[in-house]
């Protein structure tokens, strides 16, 4: 493992002994979508009897989350702890905020959405089914998160084994990332958690019954896959030693094979609904004014047992008199009511959180929740926001994680409206998201029998206002999965 990797894990691990146990319990809450909260609260709510459900008939309302003081600074006592100082970008004004509540007892509708991601949880299933350590299922888990949605693994082994150690507490090598991957790559569909397309289609070649002719496919993929891709016929006949026709053959398999095997299972399953309960609700009026509302399903409101407080007050009042049997009465309603009251607060602490980060994205992609236009998304790190809610960037991206807004244009995961931007030689920030949709309408409406290669590309972008040049041209093209100009010539 090289110096840097040992020195994140490290620095983690001091992280992670160092978070008081109720910081933990506020980055745990923070990751957790709307219906994954509310079995957590019950759960919490039957293991603690000094934690009620509702509110209190006698007393005042709570003091809105808004106002009492849930900073990123009280989430972490010492400034020199913070979650994201040991994150690379690369994986990863003051304003009012206001929460426009619905009228008490309503809940937001759950609404039918097609998961386009859902091969992730029959992954999970096959896991499942697998007798592994619980060490090694979390590892198994976490590579399965980190699949792209073809199907594929692009991190490399040292950001895996930071990530684990950062995020998962389990400090690991390259040797072990490797077994654990093998054992998902044997998962249906063949090809799954491959890292190239020369490893995904050997994949799935292995799974073939042995034959002649899959001999002369895995030679192919093994030792000419570069030339296959670009059609070198010529070249590969003769370096095999085999016939055209014994070529068209072989070639006429491995083009049944699935480069994406993800995007192949997402179609089925997609076919499925699932329910979502969007974690915001943003309405946008008539007028240009937008209102940002926290849902919380049908999380139960919380409060303090006044059985429990009584109690706790008489054993305090009556505490130099106590017996041993009074001290140890005394003793477990204190941390039963600490452990109550601590919960309470970390639940007002990840409301205010999210706000703060919803907020801030609709300030910053203002139009999209104006108009409704995908390409009015500005470019938009987790960074910018982070900077902006005057937060940390790993509570950003806990945030953004797994949580949902509904606006009036549909329902959309948090990580839409992040993107990078192109920054050209005249320092003009251009939106990526933007530029890839003109390249892949250019590539959509172009003459098949004479496709435009890369420098065309760039030619028909740069008129239309974005200079690009030919090599990140080349570099969105692969990103986009469309083939070079040959490959698409028919």
């Amino acid at each position: 493992m090289s110096q840097g990797s040992h020195q994140i894990q490290t620095q983690a691990q001091q992280l992670l002994q160092t978070l008081s146990p109720h910081q933990i319990l506020v980055v745990k809450l923070l990751e957790l979508p709307t219906m994954e909260l509310e079995e957590r609260v019950r759960a919490e709510i039957l293991d603690n009897p000094a934690l009620e459900e509702g509110r209190e008939p006698s007393e005042q309302d709570h003091t809105d989350i808004l106002d009492n003081d849930f900073s990123e600074e009280n989430l972490y006592t010492n400034e020199d702890i913070s979650l994201g100082d040991y994150r690379t970008e690369d994986d990863i004004p003051d304003y009012k905020l206001q929460e426009h509540n619905r009228s008490k007892g309503e809940v937001a509708e759950e609404i039918p959405f097609s998961d386009s991601v859902s091969f992730y949880e029959m992954l999970l299933e096959q896991l499942r089914m697998q007798h592994l350590t619980e060490e090694e299922e979390i590892m198994a888990e976490y590579l399965i998160g980190s699949l792209d949605d073809d199907g594929m693994l692009r991190k490399g082994a040292d950001t895996l084994i930071d990530e684990l150690a950062l995020y998962r507490g389990i400090y690991t090598n390259a040797k072990e990332i490797e077994r654990i991957l093998s054992i998902i790559q044997d998962f249906d569909p063949a090809g799954i958690g491959a890292r190239s397309l020369q490893e995904c289609l050997l994949l799935q070649l292995k799974r073939k019954p042995n034959t002649p002719l899959k001999k002369i496919e895995v030679e192919i993929i093994e030792k000419y896959c570069d030339d296959f891709t670009r059609k070198n016929k010529e070249k590969i006949m003769q370096r095999l030693d085999i016939s055209e026709e014994t070529y068209d053959e072989a070639v006429n398999e491995l083009i049944k094979l699935n480069p994406r095997p993800g995007s192949s299972l997402g179609d089925i399953v997609g076919k499925n609904f699932q329910q979502i309960v969007p974690d915001f609700l943003v309405e946008t009026e008539e007028d240009g004014s937008i209102h940002l509302t926290l849902n919380n399903g049908n999380v139960p409101e919380l409060h303090l047992s006044r059985e429990f407080n009584e109690l706790l007050e008489e054993h305090t009042t009556n505490k130099e008199n106590q017996s041993k049997d009074s001290r140890d009465a005394f003793l477990f309603l204190k941390q039963k009511v600490d452990a109550a009251q601590g919960f309470i607060n970390a639940i007002k602490q990840r409301h205010q959180t999210l706000l703060s980060t919803m907020q801030v994205i609709i300030d910053m992609q203002r139009p999209f929740f104006l108009e409704g236009d995908e390409t009015l998304l500005k470019p938009m790190i987790l960074k910018d926001v982070a900077e902006k809610a005057k937060l940390d960037v790993s509570t950003v991206s806990r945030v953004s994680n797994s949580k949902y807004v509904q606006t009036n244009y549909g329902i959309f995961p948090l990580r839409f409206f992040f993107s990078d931007g192109y920054t050209t030689e005249e320092g003009e920030e251009l939106s990526i998201r933007e530029i890839k949709q003109l390249l892949k309408e250019a590539v959509d409406h172009e003459n098949k029998e004479n496709p435009y290669n890369d420098d065309e590309l760039a030619d028909i972008l740069r008129e239309k206002g974005y200079p690009i040049a030919r090599r990140t041209i080349a570099k969105y093209r692969q990103q986009l999965h469309i083939p070079t100009a040959r490959m698409r010539r028919l």
